[in-house]
C-alpha cells in the first residue's frame, strides 16, 4: 500500500479518536447540530477506521510468519501463514480503496422516480406498469416507503406516465444506474398470432433536491395552473380543482399533481418534484464536461440511451452498460434487483479505482 494512502488513513484513525473524545464530552448535547454532525462523521469514518486496523493486524501476522519461516522446523507452516496474511493484506487494501473513494453526495437522499411509456403504445404503459411495480416491490424488500405522486393511467391498464417518491436510508445509491431506456420483448395479451413485439419506457431517477439550498425557486418564474383531477381516487377527486400544473418558465418543464387529497397537498408535492428535476438538470450539467472527457461504461442517465432490455420469451434480462445477462427474469419483476445493483454499482467503483490509478 502506497504511503500516501497509509498517511490518510492514520489521520482518519487519530481524528476518529479525536471525535469519540468530543462525543463522550457532557456539553456536546447542548449542541444539537454539532452533535449531530458528529454523530455522522463518525458513523462515515468507523467502518474505514476498523478496516484498517485489520490490515495493520495482517502485517503484523505477516512479519511473525516471515520471522517463523527462518526456522527450518517450521518453514512449511510460516510459508503457508504468510501467504495468507499477503491475501489478506490484498483482500483489505482493495476494500479500503473502495471506502476512500469520493462519496456522491447525493447517495444517501430519497428519490422521485419517474417512468413514462416510450414506443409501443398500450403495451408500452402495460411495462411501465410493471417497471414500477418491480421498483415498488424492490423497495419494500429494502424497507423504503412508497408514495404515489402523479400517475396517468392507460386504457388497456398500466402507465402513460408515473411519478413516485421512495424515502429510505441510501435510495439513491442502490437506484441511480436505472436512468435511461429500458426496452421489453415479449408476446402481448392482444396479440393474436402469437408475435413478439418489442416496447419501450423511459426511467428518470432524480434525488430529492434540498429546495433552501439547492434549488431556488422564484415566484415570478413559475405559472401555478389548478384544474379538476381525473382518474381513480374517490367522489371528491372530481369535485374540486385540487388538481395542480406548475410551469417553470425559463426552463419550460412541466410538473403535474393529482393524487393528493387537497390543492395545498399537490402544489407541494409539485414544487418538491420540480426542485428535484432542475437539481437533476443542475448536476447533469456539472457533470458534461467530465463525462465528455472520460466516457462512463455506466452511461450518462440519458433518457434516450437504452441501459436495459427484459426478453419474456427467453426469460432473461440483459444490462448493456455492463454485459450482464441474468436468467431470472420473474424474480428481478417481482423486485429482485439486488443482483442487478451490485453489479452496476461494483462496475462503477472499478471505474473510480481506474482513473484514480490513471491520476496517481
Amino acid at each position: 500500500m502506497k504511503s500516501s494512502l497509509i498517511a490518510k488513513l492514520q489521520h482518519l484513525s487519530d481524528r476518529l479518536e479525536e471525535v469519540t473524545a468530543l462525543l463522550s464530552s457532557p456539553d456536546i448535547t447542548s449542541n444539537l447540530d454539532e452533535y449531530r454532525r458528529l454523530t455522522r462523521e463518525h458513523a462515515e469514518l468507523t467502518p474505514v477506521v476498523e478496516t484498517y486496523q485489520h490490515y495493520i493486524q495482517a502485517q503484523a501476522d505477516l512479519h511473525t510468519a516471515e520471522e517463523m519461516a527462518e526456522d527450518p522446523d517450521l518453514k512449511d507452516f510460516a510459508a503457508e501463514e504468510i501467504d495468507q496474511a499477503r491475501n489478506r493484506m490484498l483482500e483489505l487494501s482493495l476494500t479500503l480503496q473502495k471506502q476512500l473513494l469520493p462519496k456522491d453526495e447525493d447517495d444517501d437522499k430519497n428519490i422521485f422516480i419517474e417512468v413514462r411509456a416510450g414506443t409501443g403504445g398500450d403495451e408500452a404503459a402495460l411495462f411501465a406498469g410493471d417497471l414500477m411495480r418491480m421498483y415498488t416491490r424492490y423497495a419494500e424488500r429494502m424497507g423504503w416507503q412508497v408514495e404515489v405522486v402523479s400517475a396517468s393511467e392507460s386504457d388497456l391498464g398500466g402507465y402513460k406516465e408515473i411519478i413516485v417518491r421512495i424515502a429510505g436510508q441510501g435510495v439513491y445509491s442502490q437506484l441511480k444506474f436505472e436512468s435511461g431506456g429500458h426496452r421489453v420483448q415479449r408476446v402481448p395479451t392482444t396479440e393474436s398470432q402469437g408475435r413478439i413485439h418489442t416496447s419501450a419506457c423511459t426511467v428518470a431517477v432524480m434525488p430529492e433536491a434540498d429546495e433552501v439550498s439547492e434549488v431556488e425557486l422564484n415566484a415570478s418564474d413559475l405559472r401555478i395552473d389548478t384544474f379538476r383531477a381525473s382518474g381513480a381516487g374517490g367522489q371528491h377527486i372530481n369535485k374540486t380543482d385540487s388538481a395542480v400544473r406548475i410551469t417553470h418558465l425559463p426552463t419550460g418543464l412541466v410538473v403535474e399533481c393529482q393524487d393528493g387529497r387537497s390543492q395545498h397537498a399537490n402544489k407541494a408535492q409539485a414544487l418538491r418534484v420540480l426542485a428535484s428535476r432542475l437539481y437533476e438538470q443542475k448536476k447533469h450539467a456539472a457533470h458534461a464536461k467530465e463525462a465528455a472527457e472520460r466516457k462512463s461504461l455506466i452511461g450518462s442517465g440519458d433518457r434516450s440511451e437504452r441501459i436495459r432490455t427484459y426478453n419474456y420469451p427467453q426469460g432473461r434480462v440483459t444490462d448493456h452498460r455492463i454485459n450482464l445477462t441474468l436468467h431470472k427474469l420473474d424474480f428481478i419483476m417481482d423486485g429482485d434487483l439486488a443482483e442487478l445493483t451490485s453489479a452496476l454499482i461494483a462496475e462503477h467503483q472499478a471505474q473510480q479505482l481506474a482513473q484514480l490509478s490513471e491520476n496517481n
